[in-house]
């Protein structure tokens, strides 16, 4: 969890990132790493088809607010404390992948619609719904 006034410094940050993907032509925009405020906030565009099934993960460093530009998925949420280290969290790339199985929450992430994710939720992203299809979203990192 994170506490703050809504003028504090991330919520400007968040805000800063929004407003690039509301502003931004994100369907015409080639995959990639794209910077909004140097390394403070910038966002990964990324096509793929979704997944059965996907590793869980968690950061320590960043927000992520992830933006379906094209398609669908269904991303798994659920507390971190719930889960248990997989792979040990890597500092370079601000990743850690888990085990989670208890009190999961899915839901259908549809193009246009976003998803705030917080240090404390872990996440499993690239679902499919049914079958694996094509997707591209763009997840803006926001350093706390």
């Amino acid at each position: 969890m994170i506490k703050g006034s809504l003028f504090n410094e991330i919520g400007q940050n968040l805000q800063k990132g929004l407003d690039w993907l509301r502003k931004t032509d994100l369907e015409n925009l080639a995959d990639g790493k794209y910077l909004i405020d140097s390394e403070r906030i910038f966002a990964n565009v990324q096509s793929y088809e979704t997944k059965i099934t996907a590793p869980f993960e968690a950061h320590k460093k960043y927000i992520d607010i992830q933006y379906m530009i094209k398609g669908e998925e269904k991303i798994g949420v659920v507390d971190y404390d719930v889960c248990t280290t997989v792979e040990q969290y890597n500092s370079q790339k601000d990743i850690e992948f888990l085990d989670c199985s208890e009190n999961v929450n899915y839901c259908t992430l549809k193009e246009g619609e976003f998803l705030i994710l917080y240090p404390d939720d872990a996440h499993q992203p690239s679902l499919a719904i049914d079958n694996p299809a094509f997707v591209k979203k763009a997840v803006v990192k926001v350093l706390i």
